[in-house]
């Protein structure tokens, strides 16, 4: 009777095998997961911190351009490292010294305003040493066939991570009596780093053939690539837009709700967006569309931004960040995508991806400092209107991103994997 009552389940399609996650790309998403619900928990709240305890935009600014200016200097040295030694190492050093920052941070307290110039530098020191590693170990555990698959994988794991941080830190805040809920979060997002740091030896070193740091030749191969040239430019564009994106955001949140748990609540929104996003390119993206890609991101936040020009209020504000949730993903994966596929094309075959990713950093870092900058000198009083005109310049420079990504597919990268 059993035989004859077998259900059929429609066969799923299998997956080419060029396609698939190796062990180590399975890991280091494990470890940015990690890392992630620890900087959900502390970044969202860390800007809050200073704005409670200074309630000045200039300190907020000031402590990001510090941050964002010092951090390719640490990706160089970070890139020496990785060169030399192991991207591992880099990688392992740089989430060690996030955990003491944030060690410091919960021994300073409220001492963290009065030391924001040398909290900036630490934070920047440290993520720079974080990304340098982990922009190369996306290159290494990933190949041309299954990269945009991992780096959409990697977006969800990475915002789904951040869905659990926000609430529970903005419900320990709410709970708390009047700042130490941030202490408490600060300590939590310490431990979270101490994890990935211990997870990440499950990576094994992958010493490079080619230890030659060939930074100092990149201003030469700048003038001979063009290509690479202009996907530079598109980073620095992009870091116009990030630039402010980074902490303006949750600064308009706070004004307009009044409360740090639902900062955290619509945080979680926000992300679970930006996770249903990352489904959708890890489905149906493919990367012959790169400019119909960038097309639709740019549309998305310029429309976005523009609705604070109507009113800065809840509505706007959240209207603004369920459209920048949804469209700047998209961006994020398209860029990086074609990025690491312009890598394997440049000189040694893919051995230049430290230098590559370090030129990438200082390019977005470039055009971070120099948006929080513009933001800093025309809205320091804070007037509403004039942060919603600069948001809205920033989304709209966004266009210029179909102009500095080629059309026309850059050759099949080698030696990659």
């Amino acid at each position: 009777m059993g035989s004859r009552l077998r259900w059929r389940l429609p066969a799923r399609a299998a997956l080419p095998p060029e396609r698939r996650l190796g062990k180590d790309a399975v890991v280091s998403l494990l470890i940015h997961s990690c890392f992630q619900f620890g900087a959900s928990m502390s970044g969202l709240f860390l800007n809050l911190y200073l704005w409670r305890l200074t309630e000045s935009l200039t300190v907020n600014g000031l402590y990001n351009i510090i941050s964002f200016g010092i951090t390719p200097a640490a990706f160089a040295l970070g890139g020496w490292l990785a060169k030399r030694k192991d991207r591992m190492v880099a990688y392992r050093l740089g989430i060690v010294m996030i955990a003491i920052f944030y060690l410091l941070v919960v021994i300073a307290q409220e001492n963290v305003a009065e030391f924001f110039v040398l909290f900036a530098l630490l934070n920047g020191i440290s993520s720079g040493f974080y990304w340098v590693g982990y922009l190369v170990l996306q290159y290494d555990v990933s190949t041309e066939a299954n990269r945009i698959r991992y780096l959409a994988f990697n977006m969800i794991c990475f915002n789904s991570a951040g869905l659990a941080g926000p609430a529970l830190a903005g419900f320990i805040i709410r709970r708390s009596e009047g700042l130490q809920g941030y202490i408490v979060i600060f300590a939590l997002a310490f431990l979270m780093f101490v994890i990935a740091a211990a997870v990440s030896f499950r990576i094994p070193f992958k010493p490079d053939r080619h230890r030659t740091y060939y930074l100092k030749l990149m201003g030469l191969l700048m003038g001979k690539n063009r290509r690479w040239l202009l996907a530079l430019y598109g980073f620095l564009v992009f870091g116009l837009f990030q630039g402010v994106m980074l902490f303006l955001p949750n600064i308009l949140l706070f004004r307009t709700v009044g409360r740090e748990d639902w900062v955290g609540y619509l945080g979680v929104f926000f992300s679970a967006l930006t996770v249903a996003t990352g489904y959708v390119i890890s489905r149906s993206a493919q990367k012959e569309q790169v400019h119909k890609y960038l097309l639709l991101s740019s549309s998305g936040v310029t429309i976005g931004a523009s609705l604070l020009l109507i009113d800065v209020s809840l509505w706007s504000v959240v209207g603004f960040m369920m459209l920048f949730s949804i469209f700047n993903p998209l961006a994020v994966n398209t860029l990086t995508s074609y990025y690491y596929r312009l890598i394997g094309t440049l000189p040694l075959k893919g051995n230049l991806r430290v230098e590559s990713v370090i030129m990438r950093e200082l390019f977005l870092n470039a055009g971070r400092v120099i948006s929080i900058g513009i933001l800093l000198l025309a809205a320091g009083g804070l007037q509403p209107a004039v942060m919603a005109g600069v948001l809205v310049a920033m989304a709209g420079l966004q266009f210029l991103l179909l102009l500095l990504v080629r059309r026309d597919e850059p050759a099949p990268a080698h030696g990659e994997g």
